[in-house]
């Protein structure tokens, strides 16, 4: 989720998303750590120093996301984060440690300020457009909250008509991340920001607000809390479980789906479930004559119809742009203009962009003869 150049209009998106560059190239450039801050035991908020020259390269949507890259055994290791500041702040993103993360553990357990750190410009297509007025209810779960911080206070910010209500599931009250950040947005708009903490490890006084965030209890708080028909967009963050249980709850309620958008981690910075296992590819086996364009220009090249577009690509362009490569980022994404890819997973495009003919290039396998893929597009 990261790379290039300032945010460049594009298309619009649906009335109160907003619109940003649709895909940054992969470059990286280094800077440095201008704060680590504690926010509970295993998880710190991790605040960059953009030098002037860059300023504009690091503008960043409200729901977008940085890359990370770091170089562990001779590999190139990239993990992306949330960014959590408002708009117009200095990019910051939150990190939870997972036990022998390469790089959450290594962001909360030993960064420092004054680190140099490589990291892409940010991009991400979960992006709300904070100067429509509107109602937006966001679910989150633990690390989860990262991008809805930032998606919160910049829509409270920025038009005073417009109103979020936060369901915010975790375990118990001390490994609630950015809870002080949370009540100050409670306390600064108190009419327009709804709050409920949802811990499942600790009771709460409202039995309502005790138990996990499964499809149950998000019905329950759902129908106490929210008028459904007057919720403007739903933005839903967090482990697929949850994911999953809320489209349904609010697929159930009618919600059309063009409101529902959602974004998904595997636990921080632990490494997505393995697809099948494949023999790696022979001489003799299947290919596909595969034509790529990426910055303007086009190459083309037989790749095996056995591994994926992005890892067979990579051998024949440097270029090509990834980060999670589980299906979840979207930094990826290709048009297929002309054959047909099997997509094994996707977690990051619309349905709108699936039927315009875009995949995740990270899960796509070849299957024609001859394929167009653009980067470009």
């Amino acid at each position: 989720m990261a790379e290039l150049t300032a945010p460049a209009p594009r298309a619009p998106g649906p009335t109160g998303t907003a619109a940003p560059p649709r895909r940054a190239r992969p470059v990286f450039h280094t800077l440095r750590i201008a704060s680590v801050e504690r926010l509970c035991e295993d998880a710190v908020a991790v605040t960059f120093a953009v030098p002037g020259e860059l300023s504009g390269q690091y503008a960043f949507l409200a729901g977008q996301s940085l890359t990370l890259r770091r170089r562990v055994g001779g590999r190139d290791e990239r993990r992306s984060y949330s960014i959590c500041s408002p708009v117009g702040a200095a990019p910051r993103i939150g990190v939870r440690e997972v036990p022998g993360g390469l790089f959450s553990s290594w962001l909360v357990r030993e960064a420092r300020p004054g680190d140099a750190v490589e990291v892409m410009v940010p991009a991400g297509l979960f992006t709300p457009d904070p100067g429509v007025p509107g109602h937006h209810v966001l679910i989150a779960a633990g690390s989860g909250i990262t991008p809805m911080l930032s998606i919160a206070a910049s829509v409270l910010a920025a038009d005073d008509r417009s109103r979020v209500t936060l369901l915010y599931g975790n375990r118990r009250t001390d490994t609630v991340m950015f809870a002080d950040e949370l009540a100050d947005l409670k306390d600064a708009y108190r009419t327009r920001f709804q709050l409920a903490h949802v811990l499942s490890r600790e009771p709460r006084e409202a039995e309502l607000l005790s138990g996990r965030l499964d499809g149950e209890r998000l019905a329950a708080l759902v129908g106490a809390l929210i008028d459904v028909p007057g919720a403007d967009h739903w933005w839903l963050c967090g482990p697929l479980g949850m994911v999953k249980d809320a489209r349904e709850v609010l697929a159930g309620l009618g919600v059309p789906r063009e409101r529902v958008h959602q974004e998904l981690f595997f636990a921080d910075d632990a490494e997505p479930p393995a697809p099948p296992r494949r023999a790696e590819p022979r001489a003799d086996g299947p290919v596909s004559e595969v034509t790529l364009t990426l910055d303007g220009r086009s190459t083309t090249a037989a790749l095996p119809r056995d591994r994926t577009l992005l890892d067979s690509a990579a051998r024949v362009r440097s270029d090509v742009p990834f980060a999670c490569k589980g299906g979840v980022c979207g930094t990826c994404r290709a048009r297929i203009t002309d054959g047909e890819v099997d997509m094994r997973r996707n977690y990051a495009l619309e349905p709108a962009e699936v039927d315009a003919g875009y995949v995740l290039t990270c899960q796509s396998y070849p299957v024609s003869e001859a394929l167009t893929v653009d980067f470009d597009s």
